[in-house]
């Protein structure tokens, strides 16, 4: 009986072990901050452009789709920044685009990628950010990446 008590004994102390690592993996896990996730949208930004540009609608749909997804784990991760209240006021713009992506509509996407531009400096300005103003790129952001297709249309 003896053994038994010491066997239960001995799992609950490693069960707290184990509850104490997972707590301290929490707590002590990294977490990106807004400028990490705006630099890495603006990346997608400007690749969302030459895939358009170049009617790889594949690629473009793939990045409107890294722009989404940031913008969400700014909701989840940067939730305590005013800024981050902000985010929505580019959903209209974003579904325009995702819109000329899906009928890959070459003058609508252009259309529709000036509109998010301009949603996205029109919420830098709302949130005291109006000294960062993005633009339509001229440069591909990456040299060692092709935009054009690559695959059969």
């Amino acid at each position: 009986m003896t053994l038994g008590l010491f066997a239960c004994n001995e799992k609950a102390n490693n069960l707290q072990v184990l509850q104490n690592r997972i707590d301290s993996l929490q707590t002590n896990a990294y977490k990106p901050g807004f400028g990490d996730f705006m630099g890495s949208i603006q990346i997608h930004h400007a690749k969302l452009w030459f895939a358009g540009q170049s009617q790889n609608w594949k690629l473009a749909d793939f990045e409107i789709h890294e722009i989404k997804e940031n913008l969400a784990d700014i909701k989840k991760y940067c939730k305590e920044r005013s800024e981050s209240k902000s985010i929505g006021t580019i959903n209209e713009s974003l579904e325009e685009v995702n819109n000329a992506i899906l009928q890959k509509d070459q003058a609508l996407f252009e259309k529709s990628y000036m509109n998010l531009t301009n949603s996205c400096n029109a919420c830098h300005q709302a949130t005291n950010h109006g000294f960062n103003v993005i633009k339509t790129p001229t440069n591909p952001p990456f040299s060692n990446q092709d935009f054009k297709i690559n695959e059969p249309r």
